[in-house]
């Protein structure tokens, strides 16, 4: 039997089932929330984040899933410090500079608090002094913290990730550090080389 199964991350645990670099004082894992044999994350989440990963014990499907030219879309509820302007959510959408680059364009909209939410443990920090608010954002790329890097250089510091959609699937009905397996999808066959048909001389 093959597994792929969908899990709702808890903020501060790694996105791998061992921390080889805290052998003495061991981080929560992937492993204090399932115990299932030959199953890998498609893609990561960082620590600091939280929601929605995707993992099977299937290779081919896990380089689908996690392969930059699929392009497989990643939503993410993102509370930022601040209201950004019209200028911000365009830059947001049209491409943000980075040091490694300019982004791809992506889909931004501000939200209202998302309804099925969950208390973090423990709780951001709070301004009295500044709002705050929520953006959807969607991605077509993964760099390196990269939502955290967008929303600091249009002004507005990320206070909360969290990943609620990746490709067809969702977080809905996931509490917090719970799975649930999903019937394997389709995977797309390996790209064939073409041949040479040129006649032989």
């Amino acid at each position: 039997m093959s597994w792929f199964i969908r899990f709702n991350k808890p903020y501060d645990v790694l996105p791998q089932f061992t921390d080889r670099a805290n052998a003495d004082s061991p981080r929560s894992t992937l492993s204090d929330f399932i115990d299932l044999p030959g199953v890998y994350p498609a893609g990561r989440l960082d620590r600091d984040s939280e929601g929605l990963m995707l993992l099977t014990d299937n290779g081919r499907l896990q380089a689908q899933i996690s392969d930059p030219k699929h392009k497989m879309g990643k939503t993410y509820w993102v509370q930022v410090e601040g209201i950004p302007d019209a200028a911000a959510m365009k830059a947001l959408r049209d491409g943000v500079e980075l040091k490694d680059g300019l982004t791809r364009l992506a889909k931004a909209r501000l939200i209202d608090e998302p309804a099925y939410l969950w208390p973090r443990t423990p709780p951001i920090r709070i301004r009295q002094t500044v709002p705050d608010c929520w953006i959807e954002l969607t991605l077509s790329e993964g760099r390196n913290r990269q939502v955290r890097r967008m929303t600091a250089a249009v002004g507005h510091p990320t206070l909360r990730l969290i990943r609620a959609r990746i490709g067809d699937w969702s977080l809905d009905g996931l509490n917090p550090g719970q799975w649930e397996s999903l019937p394997m999808p389709t995977i797309s066959a390996s790209p064939s080389r073409k041949r040479d048909r040129r006649p032989r001389q």
